[in-house]
Protein backbone atom coordinates (compact mmCIF):
# COMPACT_ATOMS: atom_id res chain seq x y z
CA UNK A 1 0.00 0.00 0.00
CA UNK A 2 1.23 3.44 -1.11
CA UNK A 3 2.15 5.06 2.09
CA UNK A 4 0.38 8.32 0.88
CA UNK A 5 -2.92 6.55 1.50
CA UNK A 6 -2.00 5.92 4.86
CA UNK A 7 -3.57 8.95 6.44
CA UNK A 8 -7.05 7.79 4.50
CA UNK A 9 -6.64 4.22 6.40
CA UNK A 10 -5.60 5.38 9.57
CA UNK A 11 -9.16 8.31 9.75
CA UNK A 12 -11.00 5.41 8.02
CA UNK A 13 -10.09 2.89 11.01
CA UNK A 14 -10.09 5.49 13.04
CA UNK A 15 -13.86 6.28 12.48
CA UNK A 16 -14.59 2.18 12.25
CA UNK A 17 -13.57 1.32 16.32
CA UNK A 18 -15.09 4.66 17.78
CA UNK A 19 -18.33 3.98 16.01
CA UNK A 20 -18.10 0.13 16.67
CA UNK A 21 -17.55 1.85 20.78
CA UNK A 22 -20.09 4.48 20.71
CA UNK A 23 -22.49 2.32 19.03
CA UNK A 24 -23.43 0.74 22.49
CA UNK A 25 -23.83 3.84 24.40
CA UNK A 26 -27.01 5.47 23.52
CA UNK A 27 -27.84 9.07 22.74
CA UNK A 28 -31.58 9.85 22.95
CA UNK A 29 -34.48 7.42 22.50
CA UNK A 30 -33.32 6.21 19.04
CA UNK A 31 -29.77 6.85 18.68
CA UNK A 32 -26.58 5.86 19.76
CA UNK A 33 -23.32 7.89 19.87
CA UNK A 34 -21.75 6.03 17.15
CA UNK A 35 -24.78 7.91 14.62
CA UNK A 36 -22.65 10.33 15.07
CA UNK A 37 -19.04 9.47 14.26
CA UNK A 38 -19.35 6.59 11.43
CA UNK A 39 -20.87 8.42 8.69
CA UNK A 40 -17.71 10.50 8.19
CA UNK A 41 -16.46 7.26 6.93
CA UNK A 42 -18.60 8.66 3.41
CA UNK A 43 -16.10 12.27 4.01
CA UNK A 44 -12.60 9.92 4.30
CA UNK A 45 -13.82 7.68 1.33
CA UNK A 46 -14.59 10.94 -0.83
CA UNK A 47 -11.46 12.48 0.19
CA UNK A 48 -9.58 9.50 -0.98
CA UNK A 49 -11.60 9.28 -4.16
CA UNK A 50 -11.22 13.31 -5.07
CA UNK A 51 -7.79 13.47 -4.00
CA UNK A 52 -6.38 9.93 -5.34
CA UNK A 53 -8.92 8.34 -7.76
CA UNK A 54 -11.23 5.49 -7.22
CA UNK A 55 -9.06 2.83 -6.78
CA UNK A 56 -7.20 3.77 -3.66
CA UNK A 57 -10.39 5.05 -2.34
CA UNK A 58 -11.48 1.14 -2.77
CA UNK A 59 -8.27 0.17 -1.14
CA UNK A 60 -9.29 2.46 2.06
CA UNK A 61 -12.87 0.88 2.24
CA UNK A 62 -11.31 -2.62 1.89
CA UNK A 63 -8.83 -1.77 5.25
CA UNK A 64 -12.05 -0.45 6.96
CA UNK A 65 -14.25 -3.38 6.09
CA UNK A 66 -11.20 -5.44 7.48
CA UNK A 67 -11.00 -3.37 10.52
CA UNK A 68 -14.75 -3.77 11.09
CA UNK A 69 -14.18 -7.82 10.78
CA UNK A 70 -11.54 -7.42 14.03
CA UNK A 71 -13.93 -4.76 15.51
CA UNK A 72 -17.55 -7.63 15.71
CA UNK A 73 -15.32 -10.63 15.86
CA UNK A 74 -14.00 -9.27 19.52
CA UNK A 75 -17.87 -7.60 20.24
CA UNK A 76 -19.11 -11.39 19.81
CA UNK A 77 -16.06 -12.13 22.70
CA UNK A 78 -18.17 -9.95 25.13
CA UNK A 79 -20.82 -10.69 26.36
CA UNK A 80 -23.19 -7.69 28.04
CA UNK A 81 -26.58 -7.95 30.36
CA UNK A 82 -28.76 -9.04 27.59
CA UNK A 83 -26.20 -11.83 25.34
CA UNK A 84 -23.24 -10.79 23.03
CA UNK A 85 -22.16 -7.39 22.23
CA UNK A 86 -22.62 -8.13 18.80
CA UNK A 87 -24.72 -11.06 17.51
CA UNK A 88 -24.30 -12.91 14.20
CA UNK A 89 -27.11 -11.14 12.20
CA UNK A 90 -25.34 -7.23 13.44
CA UNK A 91 -22.00 -8.75 12.19
CA UNK A 92 -23.69 -9.68 8.29
CA UNK A 93 -25.57 -6.66 8.37
CA UNK A 94 -22.81 -4.31 9.50
CA UNK A 95 -20.23 -5.92 7.08
CA UNK A 96 -22.99 -5.67 4.33
CA UNK A 97 -23.86 -2.24 4.73
CA UNK A 98 -20.61 -0.95 5.13
CA UNK A 99 -19.03 -3.03 1.99
CA UNK A 100 -21.85 -2.47 -0.48
CA UNK A 101 -22.66 1.47 0.77
CA UNK A 102 -19.41 2.15 0.39
CA UNK A 103 -18.16 0.90 -2.83
CA UNK A 104 -21.80 2.22 -3.83
CA UNK A 105 -20.36 5.89 -2.75
CA UNK A 106 -17.06 5.69 -4.90
CA UNK A 107 -18.78 4.18 -8.31
CA UNK A 108 -21.38 7.55 -7.62
CA UNK A 109 -18.83 9.69 -7.13
CA UNK A 110 -16.93 8.79 -9.92
CA UNK A 111 -19.82 9.02 -12.00
CA UNK A 112 -20.37 12.78 -11.03
CA UNK A 113 -16.34 13.65 -10.28
CA UNK A 114 -16.34 15.84 -13.58
CA UNK A 115 -19.31 18.06 -12.14
CA UNK A 116 -19.76 20.99 -9.43
CA UNK A 117 -17.19 20.37 -6.58
CA UNK A 118 -20.42 19.58 -4.49
CA UNK A 119 -22.68 17.38 -6.40
CA UNK A 120 -20.37 13.89 -6.13
CA UNK A 121 -19.19 14.30 -2.39
CA UNK A 122 -23.44 15.06 -1.73
CA UNK A 123 -24.75 12.85 -4.10
CA UNK A 124 -22.31 9.59 -3.43
CA UNK A 125 -22.54 10.03 0.59
CA UNK A 126 -26.55 10.31 0.47
CA UNK A 127 -27.12 7.34 -2.11
CA UNK A 128 -24.56 4.67 0.25
CA UNK A 129 -25.93 6.59 3.71
CA UNK A 130 -29.43 5.68 2.46
CA UNK A 131 -28.12 1.63 1.47
CA UNK A 132 -25.83 1.61 4.28
CA UNK A 133 -29.13 2.35 6.69
CA UNK A 134 -31.59 0.02 4.90
CA UNK A 135 -28.85 -3.39 4.47
CA UNK A 136 -28.01 -2.65 7.91
CA UNK A 137 -31.25 -2.30 9.70
CA UNK A 138 -32.93 -4.65 7.97
CA UNK A 139 -30.62 -7.34 8.35
CA UNK A 140 -29.78 -6.76 11.89
CA UNK A 141 -33.75 -6.85 13.20
CA UNK A 142 -35.87 -7.34 10.36
CA UNK A 143 -38.41 -10.23 11.91
CA UNK A 144 -38.44 -11.25 7.92
CA UNK A 145 -34.65 -12.14 8.11
CA UNK A 146 -34.69 -14.50 11.03
CA UNK A 147 -33.98 -17.04 9.66
CA UNK A 148 -30.43 -15.52 9.60
CA UNK A 149 -29.69 -16.19 12.97
CA UNK A 150 -32.77 -17.92 14.72
CA UNK A 151 -31.54 -17.95 17.67
CA UNK A 152 -31.41 -14.12 18.06
CA UNK A 153 -34.66 -13.08 19.50
CA UNK A 154 -35.33 -9.80 17.94
CA UNK A 155 -38.78 -9.18 18.98
CA UNK A 156 -38.02 -6.03 20.81
CA UNK A 157 -36.82 -4.28 17.81
CA UNK A 158 -39.88 -5.52 16.06
CA UNK A 159 -42.26 -4.23 18.76
CA UNK A 160 -44.63 -1.66 16.92
CA UNK A 161 -45.11 1.92 17.88
CA UNK A 162 -45.53 5.03 16.86
CA UNK A 163 -42.96 6.03 13.82
CA UNK A 164 -40.19 8.42 16.04
CA UNK A 165 -42.81 8.18 18.80
CA UNK A 166 -45.28 10.98 16.55
CA UNK A 167 -45.84 8.96 13.68
CA UNK A 168 -47.59 6.06 11.87
CA UNK A 169 -47.42 2.70 14.06
CA UNK A 170 -43.88 0.78 12.81
CA UNK A 171 -41.30 -1.63 14.32
CA UNK A 172 -39.29 0.00 16.32
CA UNK A 173 -36.33 -0.91 13.94
CA UNK A 174 -37.96 1.53 11.28
CA UNK A 175 -37.95 4.07 13.88
CA UNK A 176 -34.06 3.50 14.71
CA UNK A 177 -33.13 3.19 10.89
CA UNK A 178 -35.39 6.60 10.13
CA UNK A 179 -33.33 8.39 13.01
CA UNK A 180 -29.85 7.09 12.21
CA UNK A 181 -30.72 7.99 8.30
CA UNK A 182 -31.65 11.72 9.29
CA UNK A 183 -28.30 11.96 11.17
CA UNK A 184 -26.16 10.96 8.02
CA UNK A 185 -28.17 13.10 5.61
CA UNK A 186 -27.32 16.27 8.26
CA UNK A 187 -23.84 15.29 8.51
CA UNK A 188 -23.74 15.02 4.77
CA UNK A 189 -24.14 18.50 4.06
CA UNK A 190 -21.73 19.63 7.13
CA UNK A 191 -18.97 17.22 5.68
CA UNK A 192 -18.95 19.46 2.64
CA UNK A 193 -17.25 22.11 4.64
CA UNK A 194 -14.32 19.95 5.55
CA UNK A 195 -14.13 18.32 2.02
CA UNK A 196 -13.84 21.96 0.39
CA UNK A 197 -10.94 22.70 2.69
CA UNK A 198 -9.27 19.76 2.68
CA UNK A 199 -9.23 19.37 -0.98
CA UNK A 200 -8.51 22.82 -1.59
CA UNK A 201 -5.25 22.74 0.42
CA UNK A 202 -4.01 19.27 -0.86
CA UNK A 203 -4.78 19.37 -4.19
CA UNK A 204 -6.42 23.26 -5.83
CA UNK A 205 -6.73 22.08 -8.94
CA UNK A 206 -8.78 19.20 -7.72
CA UNK A 207 -11.77 21.10 -5.99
Amino acid sequence: MNRTYLPGILAMAAIVVASNILVQFLFGQWLTWGAFTYPFAFLVTDLMNRLYGAGPARRVVAAGFAVGVVCSLIGTQIVGEFGPLVTLRIAIGSGTAFLVAQMMDVAVFSALRDGAWWRAPLVSTLVGATLDTALFFSIAFSAGLSWIEPANDVAWANETLPLLGVGPMVPLWVSLAVADWSVKLGLALIALVPFRLIVKRLRPAAV
